[in-house]
């Protein structure tokens, strides 16, 4: 094996150079508000203040984290079975139907704990059918998946602009979205939530589907680590020869893998359309499908990692928008400019550093990259 792709000791791997890149990318931004005259460790100070400084702060930064946690998971399910799944934010956004047509049907009728696993099954399943098309293409005639959940991201985007415009949009409405859900179709708060146990937080948008984030995150670390299915799924990705020699049905675990996938890009809509909107509208994904790709990444496709890409980037979110309110100079443009550094770094440019500590741990004679060198 060349060095470049030597082994490495699973705490640089899955530390050391995720740390680095962030460095990276933080003194490259550093020097980007230089560059405009304001001082770098003010911004930081903002940054962190803003996202975990104050109660409100923290809700909304595991708010944002917490749609992260859904197409991070989803982004890496794919990886593990050697597929790029980049189609997160159509399927996110196509599963904001099967939550609302189960919040529209049930909510004048029930309480939202009974409307809760409706909204759960057809967040999952709607997004789920939008990623079987793709992967039966790929699994059955060749199709790339990349070129085709690119291309279904812009059919979502068309068929719900149609469906708002013309189906759910109210009567004498101008705006193209559908009602808002009583009661019986909005999860509850956190800081509702914990206030049933006697516990105040500050309000803010964070909701129950951050517990189901976590749960997700658990039964994905089960799902790939400790099943059959999920064997299977990583001896594909591994080598899909082999998969084949094995006697792995590779078309058939392609299919499932990317509608796990995609079920897991869907639940987001949870968050947003039941959790936080209450109600189905324009545009809710706003990206978050994109940057799932780089929470994966940076997360090296395991849950514990996810979770903790996921917070990162929900403290860019939340302190940037509050260090674009203190310090005016940085634009909302340039906080969008840190974050892109931040993906570049951990995504695009992930291997950087690696040949260097390749060459570093050889030198100091470490087993692990000798016995792979």
């Amino acid at each position: 094996m060349s060095a470049p792709l030597a082994k490495l000791p699973k705490w640089v791997d899955y530390g050391l150079i995720p740390l680095l890149n962030l460095t990276a990318a933080f003194l490259v931004s550093g020097l980007v508000v230089l560059l405009i005259g304001e001082n770098p460790l003010e911004a930081v100070y903002w940054l962190v203040q803003g996202s975990l400084g104050y109660g409100e702060g923290v809700g909304f930064t595991l708010y944002y984290a917490t749609n992260f946690i859904f197409t991070g998971l989803a982004v890496a399910v794919a990886a593990h079975a050697g597929l790029f799944n980049i189609g997160g934010e159509g399927q996110a956004y196509f599963a904001g139907l099967g939550v609302a047509l189960a919040c529209l049907a049930l909510d004048h009728y029930v309480p939202w704990w009974i409307t809760f696993p409706f909204a759960l099954m057809g967040a999952a399943l709607f997004g789920a059918a939008w990623a079987a098309i793709p992967a039966y293409l790929q699994a059955k005639r060749g199709s790339h998946i990349v070129i085709t959940t690119i291309m279904f991201n812009f059919i979502a985007s068309a068929v719900m602009a149609y469906l708002l415009v013309e189906i759910f949009k109210q009567p004498g409405s101008m705006q193209p979205e559908s009602r808002t859900f009583l009661e019986g179709g909005r999860l509850p708060f956190m800081h509702d939530a914990l206030g049933w146990f006697g516990i105040k937080v500050a309000k803010s948008p964070l909701n129950l589907s951050f517990v189901v984030g976590l749960v997700a995150s658990a039964l994905v670390w089960m799902m790939v680590w400790r099943t059959r299915l999920g064997y299977a799924i990583r001896t594909i990705g591994t080598n899909p020869d082999a998969a084949v020699y094995a006697g792995i049905k590779v078309p058939r675990i392609i299919i499932i893998t990317m509608m796990i996938s995609g079920g897991l890009a869907g639940l987001m809509a949870l968050n947003e359309v039941m959790g936080v909107q209450h109600r189905l509208l324009l545009d809710y994904v706003t990206g978050y499908g994109f940057v799932g790709i780089a929470v994966a990444l940076m997360g090296r496709n395991h849950p514990v990692g996810i979770l903790l890409a996921s917070l990162l980037f929900g403290m860019l979110y939340q302190g940037g928008a509050e260090l674009a309110f203190e310090m005016p100079k940085i634009t909302r443009d340039m906080i969008i400019a840190i974050q892109g550094l931040v993906i570049l770094f951990a995504g695009a440019m992930e291997h950087m550093f690696r040949p260097a500590l390749i060459r570093l741990f050889a030198a100091l004679g470490s087993k692990d990259v000798m016995s792979e060198a």
